[in-house]
Formats: C-alpha cells, sequence, structure tokens
C-alpha cells in the first residue's frame, strides 16, 4: 500500500501480519461481513431444505456462495470506508478507519474494493449466476443509492439501506435454487429489510450527536425522539406480523419470530417510559442483536436438523 514508510505505517501500525490483517479487517469491515454471512447461510439453508438436497451434495455450491458472498460484503465496506473518510475523522467511532488515517490511501482502498468485487461476483457466478446477479445488485445498492446518494441527502437513508441488508439471503438461496417462489425466502427477505429499521434508529439515537456534527440526516436528528419512537414501534409491529410469512416454511419458526418481535415491541412500548433515552436505545439495540441472531439460528438449525430426523 502506497501509505506505508519505513518500517512503520503512518497511523502507527506494526508492519507486522497481524497489524496488516487487522488494517485489511478495518477496511472491509470484517465484523459486517461476518453478521451477513449469517443470514445468507440462512437462505441457503433454506433452499436445501425446500429443494431436499442433502448438504454434503452443495459442497462446492455452498463454499463457492460463502467466498463470494464475503468478498462482496467486503468490496462494499471498503466502497463505503473511501467515500465516506470525510465525515468518518468527525465521528468518534469511525475516525481510526484506516482510510481515515491515511494507512490506507484511496488509491488502495479502491483497488481492494475492485478486486474484492470481481473476484465476488466471479466465485459467486461459478455458484449460480443468478447469486452473481443479487451480489452484484446488492453491491450497487450499498454503494450508489444508500452511501453515494441517500445517506447524506434524506432521512430515509435507513430504508434504502436497508435494501442492499436484506439481499444476502437472497445470495445464499439462489447459490442453491432458482426458485424465488416460496413464502419462505420471502419471508426470511421482509425480516432482514424490516428488522433494519429498529436496529438503526437505536444506533442513531446512541450516536446522535456525532451524526449531527457529520451533517448526516438520520431520522434522530432531523426529526426528533417522538418521531423515532412512532417509527420504531410501526416497524416493530410490522416485524412481528411479517414473521407469518415463515408459516409454510415452518409453523415453529414463525411463531418464534412473532414471541421474538412481540417481546421487542413490548420492551420498547414499556421501557421508553421507564428508562431514559439512552437506556432505551442501548437496551434496543442489544435486543435486536439477539433477535436477529437467535432467529437466523434457529433457521439455520431448523433447516440442517430437520432432514437428518427423517
Amino acid at each position: 500500500m502506497s501509505a506505508i514508510k519505513g518500517n512503520r505505517l503512518n497511523s502507527g501500525y506494526d508492519l507486522s501480519t497481524g497489524s496488516l490483517s487487522k488494517i485489511l479487517f478495518d477496511t472491509i469491515k470484517v465484523g459486517i461481513i461476518k453478521s451477513n454471512l449469517i443470514s445468507m447461510f440462512a437462505g441457503l439453508s433454506m433452499a436445501l431444505l425446500v429443494e431436499d438436497i442433502p448438504f454434503y451434495n452443495e459442497m462446492n455450491h455452498i463454499l463457492l456462495a460463502l467466498i463470494g458472498s464475503a468478498l462482496v460484503i467486503g468490496s462494499a465496506g471498503a466502497f463505503n470506508n473511501v467515500y465516506d473518510r470525510d465525515i468518518d475523522v468527525i465521528m468518534e467511532r469511525t475516525k481510526s478507519r484506516p482510510t481515515v488515517t491515511g494507512t490506507v490511501s484511496k488509491g488502495s482502498g479502491l483497488a481492494i474494493g475492485i478486486m474484492m468485487a470481481i473476484g465476488g461476483v466471479a466465485a459467486l457466478y461459478a455458484a449460480s449466476p443468478l447469486s452473481a446477479l443479487f451480489g452484484f445488485l446488492g453491491l450497487f445498492l450499498y454503494v450508489v443509492p444508500y452511501t453515494m446518494w441517500t445517506k447524506r441527502r434524506t432521512v430515509y437513508n435507513t430504508e434504502v439501506g436497508s435494501l442492499s441488508g436484506a439481499v444476502p439471503p437472497l445470495i445464499g438461496w439462489t447459490a442453491i435454487s432458482s426458485d424465488l417462489s416460496h413464502m419462505g425466502i420471502a419471508a426470511l427477505f421482509v425480516l432482514m429489510l424490516v428488522w433494519q429499521m429498529p436496529h438503526f434508529y437505536a444506533i442513531a439515537i446512541r450516536r446522535m450527536e456525532e451524526y449531527r456534527a457529520a451533517n448526516i440526516p438520520m431520522l434522530p436528528v432531523v426529526k426528533g425522539m417522538r418521531r423515532t419512537y412512532r417509527q420504531t414501534n410501526f416497524y416493530l409491529v410490522l416485524l412481528l406480523v411479517s414473521g407469518l410469512l415463515f408459516w409454510s416454511f415452518s409453523p415453529f419458526v414463525a411463531i418464534t419470530s412473532v414471541v421474538l418481535s412481540a417481546g421487542w415491541l413490548v420492551l420498547s412500548l414499556a421501557g421508553f417510559r421507564r428508562m431514559g433515552t439512552d437506556g432505551w436505545a442501548k437496551s434496543m439495540f442489544i435486543f435486536s442483536l439477539n433477535h436477529i441472531t437467535i432467529l437466523l439460528l434457529i433457521v439455520i438449525g431448523y433447516s440442517l436438523i430437520k432432514p437428518l430426523m427423517g
């Protein structure tokens, strides 16, 4: 990378394998890669069950889907980091990113993003052309409509960004099956789409002053807490109802989804009156992570274990 000088990087990183790995992981947002791979694998697992395909029969497609998805998601993170350098430097949680400190230059960041995008789409294409199409679509939606267009212009940036966040299950499903008419994958797509709004509203409240300083029009910054609270509850009700879409796939998954979402809604309604704003936002954020992790793991577990039970 062009930012390397002498035996140390200009941000203070040591030139060691561990440090270089951390620089790369921070540039491509490895945490986001991991979380999105879970939803991708949930879609893939569902397709295996619905199509009655043994897991070991599709190992090549599964590995290609995992590798391709990781590369495409990582490329989106790299592009986002390069484009957002001017606002990341203002925000506490992002000001140490390699693209902000200069450890990774603009050119290096773009090169990483481009190479990962090409490699990722190619790997997904080897799994399935339709999977590659969704991989490219998810990348495009995140970089152009979200990062470059709506993130700095409208309070609906979260809704626009949620489109790309809901694509990974489609990538996984289409790596195995080309039939997108099954209600199970529709339910998983809607789950990922709707879940992101209350999740990111909680983050926006907790980081409200940072977003305000960076002039990012997040909902609580522009419209205030009351509007954010009402809109959060609207999406939680929608999330609760949409859980019923899982019924044709599995009544157990559908009921679990409804119960988890109902618990989240109760927490929102009761907690808002009893906790301060920061406490409410923190509890909502923590519950959102538990909600999606538990539900996706249940989908994966159910899909992989059910065939073994005859």
